[in-house]
């Protein structure tokens, strides 16, 4: 009996002594929990309990342009807070800042007036308000370091780089497109609470610093981009029309070195333009591109060997009978050649050779030219445009998309397919950031030329640019895009657009486009001029090829790209008694007139004149001059007789002959 007493005593003892040593392993293990696996944890935990967190605007990279010019920074600014528990007299302190923030003193007094012992007062002031409140001396106010987005060049590239809110969050535009990888770590104002949780006055607030985000360089040139949009808007307020649209590219590579939109707007205010001038139309618009379609066309018929460059069509006459309808062109025309069809645009000749194509091998080449899917260019808002299957064309959808109605593309798609020619038959996706670089200057990331896939064979391509030529030579529809010293191979575009009351074509309404690369024979660029309603003339050979040419010419040069061939030089100066103003098939300068002295070429007088005799007096005095029209001179600039200027504008008007 004693036995099992004892044995039970000592059974108990085991028992509560396991217990505690228990115990004691679990106190152990949560105190090493709390301590030192949920230490941070649990400390900002306390830190909330007791402070209060205010965030700052965080600092975004900044964007360059492909010569390291900056074109989108952030710039540190003061802004201003409040303490209003540290404030004796608060109606007076929102009397005197009243007038300096520009708002009532009602407003400043009910910002001061609230249980906050925290209030922002205005974020991002000038520095001329800044020293402003600082003179006023006013207990309980401080000033805090935030980044503003600033834009350096105003209205340059202001589509492609895009804009910021407030926050500051991408909005548009490269902005958008890389705004987590601009956007840096927030900043943190950070203020003291008392036990119950109210805020209570601090001096020397802790700041935490964020961190900048990182840098985006782009394949645009900041000059490039400068002379596309000069010339665009010359294009489009010239013309009368309603919109514009410019690309610069690089045909074997992919890059966009310009990208221009008219009208355009002032990315430090954005809010002064409406939002529908926001839209990079480049990507976000998709349009019938006309008569460049036929470039597509003759290059798929080539490559599938269906024609050869040698073979003619009968274009009947400038009118022609199709599935019902008739196909008309601008000129009346009997048998022309491949390279013809392309140089006189005529829509009979391209309806003739689509119909030898056929309507599925027809869809299956513009498919891989890039039609009817977005190009993958890095910005927001790309359009796929349409292309219908083939399967569900009728007898005359084949004739119509074969010159370029009845399809829609964006700008920077057909500026990716026409460079795949000038590329020798590859598909290059077009790109705008060529790297992404931390705040020491080490790449991140960086992107290259990435091909996408063959379209047509060198030979095809070559031979294609060649008949391209044609274009912007004597006769063809795009003489106005001839560039001093250097051949061109390009084609001209001009689209009925769609009405959207009718659904059918208006009888008003255009797009005039032109497109084409420079050198033809070792190209450098690929350069699209879209104007969109014009009103002065529908034809893109008169309102777009101008502008490519200027954009074209000014390019090479900035660039350095030696000429084709030797330029004329300007003719030395004699004296006037000496200088017939015209050849001898011309006539006298005018009836009456009297030649100018000084320096320059005389002005002659081309009125009456064919296209023909003007590009032959043109030639003999090495003269440049911008032909618009077609048919014979009726208008010129200067007047015959006049002295040229180095920078005077010259050009000769024509009418089509009664």
């Amino acid at each position: 009996m004693r036995y099992d007493a004892e044995k039970w005593t000592t059974l108990r003892i085991r028992f509560i002594g396991g217990f505690f040593v228990l115990l004691f392993v679990l106190t152990v293990s949560r105190a090493f929990y709390l301590q030192v696996v949920k230490r941070d944890y649990l400390l900002k935990l306390a830190d909330r309990q007791h402070q209060k967190i205010v965030p700052l605007t965080p600092a975004r990279g900044t964007i360059y342009d492909a010569n390291g010019a900056a074109l989108a920074v952030s710039v540190e600014m003061d802004s201003c807070y409040a303490e209003p528990k540290s404030i004796e007299d608060l109606n007076d302190a929102a009397a005197k800042l009243a007038p300096v923030l520009g708002m009532a003193k009602e407003t400043a007094l009910r910002k001061l007036q609230g249980n906050k012992n925290f209030v922002w007062l205005q974020r991002r002031l000038t520095p001329d308000v800044v020293k402003r409140i600082k003179a006023l001396e006013l207990e309980g106010v401080g000033f805090v370091k935030e980044t503003k987005r600033f834009y350096p060049n105003s209205e340059i590239a202001a589509h492609v780089i895009g804009f910021t809110g407030l926050d500051p969050e991408g909005l548009e535009g490269v902005e958008r497109r890389y705004d987590s990888t601009i956007l840096g770590g927030t900043g943190y104002l950070v203020t003291e609470r008392d036990a119950l949780g109210r805020d209570v006055a601090f001096k020397g607030q802790v700041v935490q610093n964020g961190a900048q985000g990182h840098n985006v360089v782009l394949t645009l040139d900041k000059n490039i981009q400068y002379i596309a949009e000069k010339e665009l808007e010359k294009a489009v307020v010239g013309s009368g029309a309603r919109a514009g649209t410019a690309i610069v590219m690089e045909p074997q590579t992919g890059k966009v070195l310009a990208m221009a939109n008219y009208p355009t707007f002032n990315l430090n205010v954005p809010a002064s333009a409406p939002p529908a001038v926001w839209r990079n139309r480049a990507v976000a618009d998709s349009f019938e591109p006309g008569s460049t379609f036929k470039v597509f066309l003759i290059a798929s018929a080539l490559e599938e060997k269906v024609i050869r460059p040698t073979d003619g069509f009968n274009c009947e006459g400038g009118s022609y009978s199709i599935g019902g309808r008739t196909i008309h062109d601008t000129h009346k025309y009997g048998r022309l050649s491949i390279a013809e069809i392309l140089k006189y645009s005529s829509n009979i000749g391209a309806a003739k050779i689509g119909s030898r194509l056929g309507a599925s091998r027809l869809y299956a080449y513009l498919k891989n030219f890039g039609v009817g899917e977005r190009s993958g260019v890095d910005l927001p808002g790309e359009v796929a445009g349409s292309l219908r299957n083939a399967a569900s064309w009728y007898g005359i959808d084949l004739a119509t998309i074969s010159f370029g109605q009845g399809v829609t593309a964006s700008s920077v798609q057909l500026a990716t397919a026409f460079s795949a020619i000038a590329n020798g038959g590859v598909l290059m996706k077009p790109y705008l950031v060529e790297k992404i670089t931390d705040n020491e200057g080490n790449v991140v990331t960086s992107f290259g030329p990435q091909p996408r896939h063959r379209v047509i064979s060198p030979e095809t391509a070559k031979s294609v640019a060649r008949m391209m030529e044609g274009v912007a030579v004597e006769g063809g529809t795009g003489t106005n895009a001839a560039v001093e010293g250097y051949r061109v191979a390009g084609k001209t575009g001009t689209a009925q657009k769609v009405d959207p009351v009718t659904r059918g074509y208006s009888l008003t309404k255009r797009t005039a486009s032109f497109i084409g690369f420079v050198p033809a024979d070792r190209p450098r660029l690929t350069i699209l001029v879209v104007v969109d309603e014009p009103k002065t003339s529908p034809y893109g050979g008169v309102v777009a090829a101008p502008a490519f040419s200027a954009i074209a010419l000014q390019s090479l040069c900035y660039l350095k790209v030696p000429p084709d061939s030797i330029v004329r030089s300007k003719p030395k100066t004699v004296e006037a008694k000496a200088v017939r103003t015209v050849s001898e098939e011309a006539g006298p300068a005018s009836e009456g007139a009297i030649v100018e002295e000084g320096e320059g070429v005389v002005m002659p007088n081309f009125r009456g004149m064919s296209m023909r005799q003007v590009l032959k007096s043109m030639e003999e005095r090495g003269l440049n001059v911008r032909l618009l029209g077609s048919g014979k001179a009726v208008e010129q600039s200067p007047l015959p007789g006049h002295r040229i200027g180095p920078s005077d504008q010259v050009w000769v008007k024509f009418v089509p002959s009664a």
